[in-house]
């Protein structure tokens, strides 16, 4: 249990195990905590990184709404990666986790060892349908300041899994950091060259076709579903989540 500080604004992280680097981003509105159930079989042969975004969990909740951005997330990916020594690493996340994993690539793709996109998204190419997904991030970031943390208990699991100091964060997360520009995540599919695993919950149905998409066009990645899972594939399904997991790192690290 560590704390980085970027620019005055503190992140929380910790590290299990040791070997290759590996770095697990959390789903938005989630935290590091979602992954507790990955921590023994992930740290043992590989130095595993999970942290808490910026207005999530234990790390800092900046004031100024302009700290939340996906550059800023990606930024911090890179600052984590250069605290624990690691010049490469195989990066991954659930949900924003993931499309931040993809944006982290797109920006940084010789420090990428292999990707784990898990229950996400690509992006949108189209405008208008850009425009739909960030009036859902406005609409969330209303809600969270209207009702509070206490929507915390009817969500989905991760998020249920997690703690927050105030939901003013949340809010700002989802304006900064859950809206996006531009195509640039999902034109950048096709470039990726580092084996990637792209995981879906069977019950997911929001994220079934997506994950199609991505495996359709990123070269050479492999696409597991796992029965019995929504949103949450890893807490839904934790021991055949597991499972697809190391079986793919085993054959990245040869």
């Amino acid at each position: 249990m560590a704390r980085l500080n970027r620019d005055g604004v503190e992140l929380y992280y910790e590290v299990h195990g040791s070997g290759p680097a590996l770095l697990l981003t959390h789903g938005y509105s989630a935290s590091s905590q979602m992954w507790r159930g990955q921590i023994e079989a992930l740290s043992r042969r590989h130095k595993l990184v999970i942290w808490d975004m910026r207005g999530h969990g234990q790390s800092d909740y900046p004031e100024d709404p302009a700290a939340y951005s996906e550059a800023a997330t990606v930024a911090d990916m890179a600052a984590l990666l250069d605290e624990v020594g690691a010049e490469k690493a195989i990066v991954g996340g659930l949900s924003l986790g993931g499309y931040m994993s993809l944006a982290f690539h797109r920006d940084h793709r010789a420090r990428v060892r292999a990707l784990l996109i898990i229950d996400t998204g690509p992006g949108y190419r189209n405008d208008a349908a850009r425009e739909g997904w960030n009036q859902y991030a406005h609409r969330a970031a209303e809600r969270w300041e209207r009702e509070g943390l206490s929507r915390i208990d009817q969500a989905s699991p991760e998020v249920r899994a997690s703690r927050h100091r105030n939901a003013e964060g949340l809010a700002k997360a989802a304006r900064g950091m859950l809206t996006q520009r531009d195509s640039s995540v999902i034109d950048s599919l096709p470039t990726i060259a580092v084996p990637a695993l792209v995981l879906v919950g069977a019950e997911d149905t929001q994220f079934l076709t997506p994950t199609d998409y991505m495996a359709a066009k990123i070269p050479g990645a492999e696409k597991v579903v796992i029965p019995g899972a929504g949103h949450a594939a890893n807490i839904d399904q934790p021991e055949a989540f597991n499972e697809a997991l190391v079986n793919f790192l085993a054959r990245v690290e040869g």
